[in-house]
Parts: C-alpha cells; structure tokens; sequence
C-alpha cells in the first residue's frame, strides 16, 4: 500500500483567487482567455469544487507566470492510500 498526498482543493481554490488578483485578471477576463462561454468553470476553481484539468493548470500557470506546483496545494496531513 502506498500513501500518497491528497490536494487541498479548497486552498488551491484560493491560490488561484490571490494570483487572479495579483495578474490583475477579473473572472470575466479570464473566462474570455479560455474561451468558455460562462464563468462558472472558474467560479468552481475558485471555490475548490472542481479542479482544473492538466491542460488549463499548464494556461493558468503560463497566466500567472508561475509553475503549476505554485497554483496547487498539497494536503500533507491528509493521505490517500492506493492499493497496487
């Protein structure tokens, strides 16, 4: 059994909130940048009901000018337990 760290949706949530701000981005901007149609993808980004996918935290990371390890929080003291 391994033990691996979970992410800290919520904390990850705020990350992107704080460098939205610190790029000087709104919501809006950013939902034109990606192209979506509406802004709830990153209104749940945001909130840390949902994760980006791997392709948008690699826009998000070029976005902000910082690496994605940056953008996510690890949850040290929670661990999920993977069985092989």
């Amino acid at each position: 059994m391994i033990t691996m760290p979970s992410i800290d949706m919520a904390a990850t949530g705020r990350n992107i909130v704080r460098m939205r701000k610190a790029a000087g981005l709104t919501v809006k901007e950013l939902q034109h940048i990606f192209g979506f149609a509406t802004p709830q993808a990153i209104y749940k980004w945001q909130h840390g009901t949902t994760m980006p996918t791997i392709d948008n935290l690699i826009a998000l990371a070029m976005i902000f000018q910082v690496s994605m390890e940056d953008i996510i929080v690890l949850d040290t003291g929670a661990r999920a337990r993977i069985c092989a």
